[in-house]
């Protein structure tokens, strides 16, 4: 697939490593230029991008930037995607370490990623929020594995959802459906999805084991 990812920071980095050697054409852009991400083209052979090329043609497009910036990516962001395309979005709210108060959040009641598709104007899948970027290289397992990681994978489309969980698949992990994105409280931070390496029984567990109540450290 052509796969366009906006930051290449942990996680964006490494998906693209990760995508790239399973044979994906990959556009990779982060907020300081084409020319600052010359070391990781070079290492996968992925294509820098500008942030406003890095939909064009993508069948899947991963948003994986600090919540904060979300506003500010360029309009007609998914200009000359493809048809069908899926967006991804990997993000978490951190209040006091990073992204400051955002009242839609904590006084809506809006999900971190319902706030972040109404931004985008584009339906999201929420998926890597809660993962290990290094496990994203180093945990990949094939399907039937004993010690196969299990993903969370939160959306409304069911045919976008039925897209990312195939590609996780394709990765090395396990996926299980947490619900829509008004659902996908469940594996925000602090909750007992975020950050679990388990399978899918665990993972599916800890799913309903969650608190919409957000927690102190997660308000701002």
């Amino acid at each position: 697939m052509k796969i366009g990812i906006i930051g290449a920071g942990n996680i964006g980095g490494n998906l693209t490593r990760r995508l790239t050697a399973l044979g994906h054409r990959v556009s990779v852009a982060n907020s300081r230029g084409p020319q600052t991400l010359t070391a990781l083209v070079e290492e996968t052979g992925a294509t820098a991008v500008t942030v406003a090329e890095a939909a064009r043609d993508a069948e899947v497009v991963v948003v994986t930037i600090p919540l904060k910036n979300i506003p500010d990516l360029p309009a007609g962001l998914f200009d000359g995607a493809a048809e069908g395309f899926v967006v991804i979005d990997t993000g978490n709210y951190y209040p006091r370490r990073r992204d400051g108060r955002i009242a839609a959040i904590e006084d809506e009641g809006l999900t971190e990623s319902r706030w972040t598709e109404r931004h985008l104007g584009h339906p999201v899948i929420k998926a890597f929020n809660g993962t290990y970027a290094a496990d994203i290289l180093e945990r990949p397992r094939p399907a039937g594995d004993p010690d196969r990681i299990a993903i969370p994978v939160a959306g409304d489309d069911e045919a976008a959802k039925k897209t990312v969980r195939a590609l996780v698949d394709e990765l090395g992990f396990d996926t299980v459906d947490a619900g829509g994105i008004d659902d996908s409280w469940r594996q925000q931070p602090d909750t007992p999805v975020y950050g679990l390496r388990a399978g899918v029984e665990a993972v599916t567990r800890a799913l309903a084991e969650a608190s919409p109540v957000r927690t102190e450290e997660f308000r701002g």
